[in-house]
């Protein structure tokens, strides 16, 4: 694995400032709409409305039903709205900041259209979220898929514009989400990781990303019923690929969530009260990694956000290991209890770092240090989140912009004159995007230095 110098690594963590409260997040924005049908129902506890002619007044599109649904399936993919021609949906917000937006596909067949066969563009607020929708397919003809985004809204509306390929191409959706974050899921600041050492990655919630990975480490899949803000969290199991000396961690106290720390909204029970360990169990620290593998798409830069918990301790002060993304030393003789000041408190910790094209994976790995200590814990993990930031062309996927995607969608396939603008467009915006964030990062470079041991709550938070 690549290390820096252990005397000139900077630790900067992204920590909280929350106000800790009994009641469950309230959106002011909460927008839950199953297109397609005249019918509310009720999904993962949460009720789903009927389109509404002020969201979106295109003619382009038409309603179609599953004649067959499979058994038990929700009566939310039952229905879908299919757009034939450009079309926008608009939704006035309350709030500015950060808005979950979700879709929900199922490709059904029906006797009047098969959905598997199609091929359509998303735009959110000016970004390019999906350009390639052949990419899900393979998951949501068989089960439903919900694709997630998380958008910075900065004007009183959310902009959503379904545009399919060619004249004869055709989208869909089955029910699309509007939701409004709480102001602590996404901070300002994480740290970009690389060769050259960490320095502050500023503006992150400013960004848009697309979920890509939500994962729960040692315990059961966590569904959206048991998440205050309807996240689906999977299991590790796919995704660990060096488990030996490592073992699953079940507590049954209760999580000690705190002001500084993460909240409900940024990490439920369900994925803090269990983990993955690394234990001495002689008079030597045993000499294992544990490793998790995520596929990525290359060229992009991806948030890599760790939960932390430490529910297996006895005392304070005992656990000490090392943290690796993507094989660089993240976080060094890592002690959990300095930052929480408590057992079984809550923490996260964001990175932000390249998605190498020739590797096509993130990894991330957990293992003792030289602080580490025999018959205690030596390593522990709780939850991994992946999320694709937009690339200089403000897409999520591909290397066009919105502007030419709905002049592409204009010409019909022609590549005139307004696809040449379009494209120069992109090529202007991109290389203003990368002028800004160099003139940015020469000033606000970060200097290294060593993780304090005197480290207190205030000077983290500072």
């Amino acid at each position: 694995m690549k290390i820096f110098n252990p005397f000139s690594l900077l630790v900067f963590l992204s920590f909280t400032t929350i106000s800790i409260s009994s009641h469950l997040f309230s959106p002011l924005d909460n927008y839950l709409i199953n297109t397609g049908s005249t019918l509310s129902t009720t999904f993962n506890n949460r009720l789903f409305t009927p389109e509404h002619s002020s969201f979106s007044t295109s003619p382009h599109s038409i309603s179609i039903t599953n004649q067959n649904p499979f058994p038990n399936s929700p009566s939310i993919y039952h229905t879908a709205r299919v757009f034939t021609k450009s079309t926008k949906y608009t939704f006035p917000v309350k709030t500015k900041g950060t808005h979950f937006v979700r879709f929900h596909f199922h490709a059904f067949n029906s006797s009047n259209l098969d959905l598997g066969h199609a091929k359509f563009q998303i735009l959110v607020n000016g970004y390019v979220v999906l350009s390639n929708f052949t990419r899900f397919l393979s998951d949501c003809v068989k089960n439903p898929r919900v694709v997630e985004y998380l958008i910075w809204v900065d004007y009183e509306k959310v902009e959503i514009v379904f545009v399919p390929e060619k004249d004869l191409n055709f989208g869909f959706v089955n029910a699309i989400e509007v939701v409004s974050a709480p102001n602590d899921l996404v901070l300002e600041t994480a740290q970009f990781l690389s060769e050259e050492g960490l320095k502050s990655f500023d503006d992150l919630n400013k960004r848009a990303f697309e979920v890509v990975y939500r994962v729960t480490v040692g315990g059961p899949k966590v569904t959206p019923f048991n998440d205050s803000l309807s996240r689906t969290w999977v299991t590790d199991d796919e995704f660990l690929k060096s488990s030996d000396g490592s073992e699953r961690f079940y507590f049954g106290g209760r999580i000690n969530y705190r002001v500084g720390g993460a909240s409900r909204e940024v990490g439920p029970d369900n994925i803090y009260n269990t983990a993955r360990l690394i234990k001495s169990r002689n008079d030597y620290v045993p000499n294992v990694n544990m490793t998790w593998v995520f596929p990525v798409v290359g060229g992009y830069k991806y948030l890599v956000r760790l939960h932390f918990c430490d529910i297996a301790s006895i005392s304070m002060r005992l656990l000490y290991f090392n943290v690796y993304v993507n094989g660089y030393l993240a976080l060094e003789d890592f002690d959990l209890s300095l930052v929480t000041n408590a057992l079984a408190s809550p923490f996260y910790a964001d990175f932000v770092v390249d998605g190498d094209s020739s590797v096509g994976a993130l990894n991330v790995s957990i293992g003792p240090s030289k602080s580490s200590l025999a018959h205690v814990v030596d390593g522990m993990l709780n939850a991994v989140e992946v999320m694709k930031l937009n690339n200089t062309h403000k897409s999520l996927d591909g290397n066009v912009c919105a502007n030419f995607v709905l002049n592409s969608h204009r010409s019909s396939g022609n590549t005139g004159i307004l696809l040449t603008l379009a494209a120069a467009a992109c090529i202007v915006l991109s290389l203003s995007i990368v002028i800004r964030r160099r003139i940015v990062e020469s000033r606000e470079t970060v200097p290294w230095s060593r993780l304090p041991v005197n480290l207190s709550e205030d000077s983290v938070k500072g």
